[in-house]
């Protein structure tokens, strides 16, 4: 079982979204200050992200946030955060919620969280990233994208074998316990990120 002590939980900043999308994100914020687990995420006071972070916080658990500066200067950053780090800009932001979490959950989202998981899986193809990946696959929104990675599979864009980079979980209680159970990843497969 892996120590997790800090999840990175990418999500929607929208609020337009269905309600079973911020059940979700409240649900898997409880579970994880329950399990004493510490979130990190993008800082966001607005849609799904702005959920999970008070959800942590109702249940008493802490919650990190990693804004870049140009998004504080437009308040757009949660005040209420256990810890606010402002960074310069994107990059780094998306560096440093890897750098400080045991484990990335991915919650439904834009185009801002489809590249922050396709980023995070390329880093963990190549050996830069070896923690587990869980997408959190409500309603069913992640089966396009599933289907597109194995397209890439079936037609040797990506080895088979990388299709064990991410886990899907269909609800957050199988999320959380995804996280304990995948196996750390091992830096050697960087051999294998050419076909």
């Amino acid at each position: 079982m892996n120590k997790i002590e800090s999840v990175c939980v990418y999500s929607a900043s929208s609020t337009k979204i269905a309600p079973a999308y911020f059940d979700a994100a409240r649900r898997l914020g409880t579970l994880l200050a329950q399990h004493h687990i510490r979130l990190i995420n993008g800082a966001g006071n607005m849609g799904l992200m702005a959920a999970v972070s008070d959800a942590v916080l109702a249940a008493g658990g802490e919650a990190t946030g990693v804004i870049p500066r140009f998004m504080v200067e437009q308040n757009w950053q949660h005040t209420g955060l256990t810890e606010l780090k402002v960074v310069a800009d994107m990059h780094e932001r998306k560096q440093t919620m890897a750098d400080l979490s045991d484990a990335i959950i991915a919650l439904p989202g834009g185009c801002g969280t489809l590249e922050e998981l396709l980023e995070v899986i390329t880093w963990k193809q190549l050996g830069l990233y070896l923690n587990p990946i869980v997408i959190l696959n409500v309603k069913g929104y992640f089966d396009p994208l599933l289907q597109m990675m194995a397209k890439a599979m079936d037609e040797n864009f990506m080895r088979t074998l990388h299709g064990a980079i991410w886990h899907v979980a269909s609800t957050p209680e199988e999320a959380i316990e995804l996280i304990y159970n995948t196996p750390l990843w091992d830096p050697s497969i960087r051999k294998f990120a050419a076909i």
